[in-house]
């Protein structure tokens, strides 16, 4: 479980202050949280699928999912203001160390042809979006019981300053980035 928690101390940081110069250690960039996003369209047609893509999110992530709701009514969509239109989970701690563990030794090479995660990705403060386009991918999904495939959003939010930080600090902790 701490395995990563015990990388980043051990290693991670500092080869950072060493590689950036930091003067002090509260400057080294780590790991704030990760956030995990399903946006469900159907959701507004059948209220179950909220349900079902909670308990997923919660399978996959090991935290209770909790629904998002629409802040606008867009008519060409069908959508009225406070509608369940998605499903997200935000990670910390523990928890956070262990899902990423997860994601990068076990689910991303479980995708078809995958040669690495897009390393362009960032915001330009530092956080990292990474889009999956099935849940597939996960141990813990059962493919029998799954009734539609659906892609999540996964953010991962650093306290770097910088593109070039955050992505160290991501490849350090073993993201698999494309060459």
């Amino acid at each position: 479980m701490a395995r990563l928690k015990e990388l980043y101390k051990n290693d991670v940081a500092p080869a950072l202050m060493k590689k950036f110069a930091y003067k002090s250690p509260m400057q080294i960039p780590k790991l704030d949280k990760i956030v995990v996003n399903v946006g469900t369209g159907d959701a507004k047609d059948n209220s179950k699928v909220i349900d079902t893509v909670i308990g997923e999110i919660s399978m996959i992530t090991g935290q209770k999912a909790v629904p998002t709701y629409a802040k606008k009514s867009v008519a060409n969509f069908k959508l009225r203001q406070g509608m369940k239109i998605g499903v997200k989970v935000t990670l910390r701690g523990d928890r956070m160390y262990e899902f990423m563990d997860r994601l990068f030794n076990f689910a991303l090479p479980r995708v078809r042809d995958f040669k690495g995660i897009n390393p362009n990705a960032f915001d330009g403060r530092g956080n990292y979006s990474l889009g999956l386009k099935e849940q597939l991918i996960f141990p813990e999904i059962e493919y029998d019981k799954i009734e539609k495939i659906r892609g999540m959003d996964i953010a991962f939010v650093t306290t770097a300053n910088t593109d070039e930080e955050a992505r160290e600090l991501l490849t350090l902790m073993g993201a698999p980035f494309a060459k």
